[in-house]
């Protein structure tokens, strides 16, 4: 969902009307409703209907395995439905039936802890039961909500199960703690329970893990950090602990300079699935909309208007619905430093660029627009060891200065009596003597010019050194400039003046090429990264500059 002009036009008129508008952006709207039921329709067709079957009641993945957390998910969303007057499901006594089935379902297969197990790695899970009670502890909640007793009391032994284990369970990674924390703030304000409660500080007293940069300790820009900021703010609205919004803000600033032009957020420096991976801030719209409501921030108003709430959160949380600030244009023309991430940020409105300081093999990455550079890369041919993994990285002068040195060795015979087994041979090697030996050193600088990025690579030492550099590519595009690579899928090289990338009206142009050889997959190296990828090739000494441009 984008911002129209028409809604800017509004949201800058008089308060009363502002208010007014803002309340019915976030309406339980016809259309929200109808989308709903498309999506129980779908869900209804797709829940196994065997009796007898083991799986009765639950619902397959692409794999066929049935898992508990979906059979929640089945009774969250049929129960929104049953209780929703504008829905066509609304008692239907063929959906009760439905839901009564994904709980008999949840009944037979939740483990005596009262955990659910994620079939396909994790087993009587307690943090995938606490995933799992966003659905559950949601459908009490909006059937109390409508004043739907019966149907409340449906689900409400599968809460108190649920939260039963989650009290006593334990972690695998970070963020389940917070989840855990989330999952028994919802049991509770439904069905207050001390105990709960104290495990829940128990957690707590860990601290948030936050770093200076305001990222959490994954930093999972595409999952976790979506996954943290919603369970702090569930925590936070549940048990009244206001305090914890306070690294959700952290987080929500932080993202405020990881986002690229068409809003898909930085993951380059994730640690966790997402890594290199596209996609958007969609899973922190329940952070968003309650801080735009709660600090009047219209640059997460902004965020939260890009993407629809589900009909379920909409009715579990009310008060997200109210009227909130108007919109505010999130930053697009910046440079900012993350010295805890290792990465610095450029802005220039469609023009997004990550420098990457920690090490990474991919200096750097460049986008305009729907045009993308998802990596630039160097490597040589140095004894299988050649991939360019930078040992200084840092801020120099105007521009990015990346730099490593590498040593290889021949190693001479003992000069005493040393029998050297087939087990010892790596481990004698360091008391030999080392002799021709060769050296290489990297380096590359990246600096911003008012045409774009000039990137400056440099390989000397030993002479002769095959150097290959790989600009990787990103969408559905169109290469111009180049000459395919036959024995390598997806390879190019630029031998010419300059690549031209067009994904739609966006456009990058890098040049001038360099051919001297076409030894591209080096020995050692990392394999080719996905997708459409262009290299530039020399040898030791190498000196050459390639510009990353927009021009036509």
């Amino acid at each position: 969902m984008t911002i129209t002009r028409r809604g800017l036009v509004a949201a800058g008129a008089a308060a009363a009307s502002a208010a007014q508008a803002d309340s019915a952006f976030w309406a339980v709207t016809a259309e929200r409703v109808r989308r709903h039921d498309e999506a129980v329709d779908g869900y209804v067709r797709a829940q196994t209907n065997s009796p007898g079957s083991r799986w009765h009641g639950g619902l397959a993945d692409a794999d066929g395995l049935h898992n508990g957390g979906s059979a929640a998910g089945l009774a969250g969303a049929f129960t929104t439905a049953l209780v929703t007057r504008q829905s066509r499901h609304y008692r239907s006594t063929e959906l009760l039936h439905r839901l009564k089935m994904a709980l008999d379902f949840l009944d037979r297969h939740l483990t005596p802890d009262g955990n659910v197990n994620l079939l396909f790695t994790n087993f009587n899970s307690p943090p995938d039961t606490a995933f799992a009670m966003y659905s559950l502890a949601g459908a009490a909640s909006i059937a109390r909500r409508a004043a739907e007793r019966e149907i409340e009391k449906l689900v409400e032994p599968f809460v108190r199960r649920c939260a039963a284990g989650i009290a006593k369970g334990g972690v695998h990674t970070p963020n389940h703690r917070w989840v855990m924390c989330a999952a028994l703030a919802q049991a509770n304000a439904l069905y207050p329970n001390a105990g709960w409660v104290r495990r829940v500080d128990q957690w707590l007293r860990e601290t948030i893990d936050i770093d200076p940069d305001g990222m959490y300790s994954e930093r999972s820009t595409a999952a976790y950090n979506g996954v943290v900021n919603r369970a702090l703010t569930v925590t936070a609205i549940r048990l009244n602990r206001p305090e914890l919004f306070a690294p959700v803000r952290r987080n929500l600033e932080a993202m405020l300079y990881l986002l690229h032009s068409d809003y898909e957020v930085v993951t380059e420096i994730s640690e966790r699935q997402d890594l290199n991976t596209r996609a958007t801030m969609s899973g922190y719209w329940l952070a968003l909309r309650a801080l735009a409501v709660r600090d009047g921030n219209g640059m997460y108003e902004t965020l939260a208007r890009r993407f629809d709430p589900g009909l379920s959160d909409l009715l579990n949380y009310p008060e997200l619905t109210a009227a909130g600030p108007t919109p505010a244009p999130v930053p697009d023309n910046y440079e900012r430093a993350f010295p805890a991430l290792k990465i610095a940020r450029i802005r220039r409105g469609e023009i997004s660029a990550t420098m990457l300081l920690n090490g990474s093999s991919r200096l750097f990455t460049l986008r305009r627009g729907a045009a993308i550079v998802a990596g630039v890369r160097m490597a040589g041919a140095f004894f299988g060891k050649g991939q360019f993994r930078p040992q200084q990285a840092a801020r120099a002068g105007r521009g990015f200065a990346y730099g490593q040195s590498l040593e290889a060795a021949y190693y001479q015979p003992f000069d005493r009596v040393q029998p050297v087994g087939v087990d010892r041979w790596y481990e004698l090697r360091k008391e030999r003597q080392a002799t021709e030996m060769c050296r290489l050193h990297y380096q590359t600088t990246v600096t911003e010019e008012s045409e774009g990025f000039r990137a400056r690579f440099q390989a000397h030492g030993t002479a002769d050194v095959p150097v290959a550099i790989e600009v990787n590519l990103a969408g559905d595009g169109t290469l111009e400039g180049c000459q395919r690579l036959d024995r390598v899928p997806d390879a190019w090289l630029l031998a010419g003046p300059h690549a031209s990338w067009r994904v739609g009206g966006d456009q990058i142009r890098f040049g001038p090429g360099k051919a001297e050889h076409r030894y591209t997959q080096v020995r050692g190296a990392e394999p080719k990264l996905p997708g459409v990828s262009v290299y530039l090739t020399g040898f030791t000494p190498f000196d050459h500059e390639v510009l990353f441009s927009w021009a036509s």
